[in-house]
Order: structure tokens, then C-alpha cells, then sequence
């Protein structure tokens, strides 16, 4: 399984598990780095900086540039370049996310009366008055995207609240459906990977442990597709998805071993 132009990797459940890395991990990317493989690193979290992950991969002993990096700040701020140069956005997010935009050139409205789009990530610090300046700018013609949707983010023990609560909050006040979303199973996230790439899609390998997100993007992408049992999904949630990856892969070690199994 090591034959691919490029591969993509999440991280969380695939690469690592929170603090710890997934055994056969950091030897799996070196054997595809000796190789001269094209290599990208995909998560759905606003919430950590990519320079964050960066050290956290080097620390598991996996040598990766901030290039290799791609999160759903980078696919805004591709999205708002091409489609909305001039726009001034109001932004639901933490700081960390408003800094990566804000160095890209992204400019700040400071009333919903000079919004022309808003922009909803994850916050842990969201309230009212979150909800009703972007309320208030949609309500005068702002248009609206959103970094990622997932519901809830796992951590030790349990779960808590992502960026989907902060999109049903704001579609709850406006009746308005939030049609664009940047991260994955986004297909904008997806065509950003292989252009930064510089592959084509059936010459790429994505590799995840969620069907809905991670092999949904992939499988729509035109993407290869590798579903590792180390994260979310079991055999038995598998055996009842309609989603179904090319491969299945105990771990990620396996593309190593040139492992898995083809549906």
C-alpha cells in the first residue's frame, strides 16, 4: 500500500489517540517519507494552532512541516481569497483561529452593519452577544460559512460541544441552513488537500477512522480510501454504514506492512 502519489492522514484516532501515539505510526510516515511519497495531515479542529501540531507529531517522532498541516483555517482563508477578496467578516471563533486569519489578510467588520459575511467556528467561550451579531448581520444581508460541523469533539471520558452547536444556534435564530462548510467531509477541504498535493485524486490514499467525515470525503473526492480501527469506528458500526472504504486497516502500521484488506 505504499505505491500511492499521496497520502492523507487524520489525525486524532489514526496518527495518535489525545497524548499518545498509535504504535507503528511515526515508522509508517518515515517509510513513506523515504519513499518520496506526498504527505498531508488533515484535522477539523479550530481550536490549536497548526504550529501546535507540528510539535506535537516531531514529539511522537514524525518529521512534518507546517505545509503538511491542513486545517479548515487554512480552507477559509483559500475560500475568502477567491471568493470574497474584499469582504469584512465577523467571526465566531477563538482567538487562535482569528489570529491565523487575520495574518492572512482577512479583514475584521467592527458592527454587523459593515458585515458582508460570517464566519462560525468552534468556541468555547460562545454567547449572546456572539449569537445576535451575527443575528444581526445576516438579518441585513451577510452571507454565512462555517469551519467545520462536527457536534462534538471526544475527550477523555466522554465528549463535548464542537463547532455544530454553534451553527445550530445561529441557524435556529435566522431559519437559514448553513450551506458551506469548509472542513471535512467538506469537498472544498478535500480539493484543497490535492492541490496543495499536486496529485490527482485516484492516485491518493485518505486515511481516517470516520466513515462520515473522513472516508465520506475521500470516497466523494474520487479519493482511495483506508478506514483504520484505532479511533471512533468499530467492525461492527462498519458491517452497518453504507459507507464503505476501499480499505480496512487495523492500524495505520499496516499500510507499512501493506496491510488491509480490499472491499
Amino acid at each position: 500500500m505504499d505505491h500511492f502519489a499521496g497520502y492523507i492522514f487524520d489525525l486524532d484516532g489514526t496518527i495518535y489517540l489525545g497524548d499518545h501515539v498509535i504504535e507503528g505510526a511515526p515508522e509508517t510516515i518515515r517509510h513513506l517519507q523515504s519513499l518520496n511519497r506526498k504527505l498531508l495531515f488533515l484535522t477539523n479542529k479550530t481550536i490549536e494552532s497548526r504550529e501546535n501540531y507540528v510539535q506535537k507529531l516531531r514529539r511522537f517522532g514524525i518529521e512534518v512541516t507546517i505545509d503538511q498541516l491542513l486545517s479548515p483555517a487554512v480552507v477559509t482563508i483559500r475560500y475568502l481569497h477567491a471568493h470574497y477578496p474584499n469582504a469584512k467578516v465577523y467571526v465566531i471563533g477563538e482567538q487562535v483561529f482569528k489570529d491565523e486569519l487575520e495574518r492572512s489578510g482577512i479583514r475584521f467588520a467592527r458592527s454587523p452593519e459593515e458585515t458582508d459575511l460570517v464566519v462560525i467556528s468552534w468556541d468555547r467561550d460562545f454567547h449572546y452577544r456572539h449569537l445576535n451579531e451575527a443575528y444581526q448581520a445576516i438579518r441585513r444581508g451577510a452571507e454565512v460559512i462555517a469551519t467545520h460541523p462536527d457536534r462534538t469533539c471526544p475527550v477523555p471520558g466522554g465528549a463535548i460541544p464542537d463547532c455544530g452547536g454553534m451553527i445550530g444556534a445561529v441557524e435556529g435564530v435566522t431559519g437559514q441552513k448553513v450551506e458551506v462548510i469548509m472542513g471535512k467531509p467538506s469537498l472544498l477541504m478535500a480539493f484543497a488537500a490535492l492541490d496543495i498535493l499536486g496529485v490527482e485524486a485516484s492516485s491518493c490514499l485518505m486515511t481516517g477512522d470516520r466513515l462520515e467525515t473522513d472516508i465520506l470525503m475521500g470516497q466523494q473526492a474520487g479519493m482511495n480510501t483506508a478506514l483504520v480501527l484505532t479511533g471512533v469506528t468499530s467492525r461492527e458500526h462498519l458491517r452497518r454504514s453504507d459507507i464503505q472504504p476501499t480499505f480496512v486497516l487495523e492500524s495505520v502500521r499496516d499500510i507499512l506492512a501493506f496491510g488491509g484488506r480490499g472491499n
